[in-house]
């Protein structure tokens, strides 16, 4: 099975290259930061952690198999001693007092962090523009975005600057950059990998997920951070998936779609035509493909950004300057409170904490929230239901291919839209992988809760297929 982890491993063991060669060519690559992709680079650590896999290796040890990979992390994930900006103004000089567990899994793995990643700020955004770091740039087309929020570690994995990176996905903010720069990223069923030391943004679908350029990498990973973690309540032991049970897809037998998705005015054409041109090869090879019945687009993306808001409004509450952050002195607290946050916060970062204050406010809860609470159950049993029909759902990761950079900031209504195809899954807390097969944005594997070993066997079998 095609994977960058195993052959670096045996290049490593086999010392047809070493590890610091191997780090500061990538450190090198990116430094010169072409597309906006880097906010820190952690070069003496990094070269350090490299020193020490060389040295292990001329003294005769074994290696792990994650043991010198080098990797990057969206930088909103808490690392020791490394600033950790969240692409903010606010938190631009802030410090990690302590390392996210996820991240602390793949250290204590030996896998090698060299950059923390752009992204939009606070994961506010699906273009990866929203950042005091400068717009990231697709790996494909440099006037096109890089699709967000976790733009920079899409576009650094595509551009062979990290072997992997650690995204973070609320309503498809792995999935989306991960088509747009055509490789694959998952969100993994939520509550499998542990969210402590991941900034907050809806804390009800945040997810830690790996960006990879296959689908044996996105396992490895996937594998390292999974677990239960007293720090983080809503965890849960999972079993390992192997490398073998990926080999045979003789389990799926019934393929499912959601109509209204395809047969929608908002989808390009050609993500139309080739979606549907999908379809075929998969019936061509012997699975019953069903179309399902779904909520409409509009109600899916409604019901996300009231419940998201609403949660990001309450989670950066604590930034205030006076804890955390860039605080702006006024002429009295309740002052400096406001200077602070109106100054430091991105205009997207104050959309939306204005639209979740509001939907929270006396006489709009039960008018708003609570709907959108009742409507998340509605969508999470519709899920339940299908999944008696259906063995995996496929979709367009997007109804359009990437904007071009500033676009998405004269219309934000525009690039919330374009999670259209995203979110339901977010508010399903499904697992569910991009693909970089099918349509120009790829396609999207879900699968039942806990079922993320199933999402993987059929990205397997795409492969070959599409």
């Amino acid at each position: 099975m095609d994977s960058q982890i195993r052959s670096i491993h045996q290049q490593l063991v086999n010392k047809d290259i070493t590890c610091t060669a191997l780090v500061q060519e990538k450190l090198d690559l990116l430094a010169k930061n072409s597309h906006n992709t880097v906010n820190s680079l952690l070069i003496d650590t990094a070269l350090k952690a490299a020193k020490k896999v060389d040295d292990k290796i001329a003294n005769g040890e074994e290696i792990g198999l994650l043991e010198g990979i080098p990797f990057g992390i969206k930088d909103v994930y808490m690392v020791q001693g490394t600033v950790t900006t969240a692409s903010s103004k606010l938190l631009k000089d802030y410090k990690s007092a302590y390392t996210a567990t996820a991240i602390q899994k793949l250290l204590d793995a030996g896998a090698i962090p060299l950059v923390k990643e752009n992204c939009d700020s606070f994961g506010h955004g699906s273009s990866s523009e929203n950042t005091i770091f400068g717009a990231v740039k697709n790996a494909k087309n440099p006037e096109l975005v890089g699709g967000g929020s976790s733009g920079g570690s899409a576009v650094n994995v595509a551009l062979d600057y990290t072997v992997f990176s650690i995204g973070g996905d609320t309503g498809g903010s792995v999935r989306q950059p991960a088509g747009y720069n055509h490789v694959y990223g998952l969100k993994p069923t939520y509550g499998r990998i542990s969210r402590y030391g991941l900034m907050a943004y809806a804390s009800s679908t945040d997810c830690v997920g790996p960006i990879a350029k296959s689908v044996e990498d996105i396992r490895i990973v996937l594998n390292v951070m999974s677990g239960k973690d007293t720090k983080d309540q809503t965890t849960y032991a999972s079993a390992e998936i192997s490398e073998d049970s990926l080999a045979s897809s003789d389990s799926i037998k019934t393929v499912g779609y959601f109509k209204n998705f395809i047969e929608n005015d908002a989808i390009a054409p050609k993500v139309k035509a080739d979606f549907l041109a999908a379809i075929e090869k998969i019936k061509a090879k012997g699975i019953e493909v069903k179309a399902l019945d779904f909520f409409e687009s509009n109600t899916l993306v409604s019901t996300y950004y009231t419940l998201a808001m609403a949660e990001t409004a309450s989670n950066l509450s604590r930034l205030d300057g006076t804890n955390y952050g860039n605080r702006i002195e006024a002429e009295n607290l309740k002052e400096t409170y406001a200077v602070t946050r109106s100054e430091n916060f991105s205009e997207e970062t104050k959309r939306r904490i204005v639209g979740g204050n509001q939907v929270l406010s006396q006489g709009f809860s039960d008018e708003i929230y609570l709907k959108g609470l009742a409507l998340r159950d509605a969508i999470s049993n519709n899920f339940e239901e299908d999944f008696k029909a259906v063995d995996v759902i496929i979709s367009p990761v997007t109804p359009n291919t990437p904007p071009k950079i500033g676009d998405s900031l004269k219309d934000p209504l525009a690039m919330y839209l374009s999670d259209a195809y995203t979110v339901g899954f977010s508010l399903g807390q499904l697992p569910t992988l991009t693909v970089p097969q099918g349509t120009e944005t790829g396609l999207q594997i879900t699968a039942a809760k806990n079922n993320d070993e199933l999402v993987l066997k059929f990205a397997n079998f795409l492969k070959d297929t599409i």
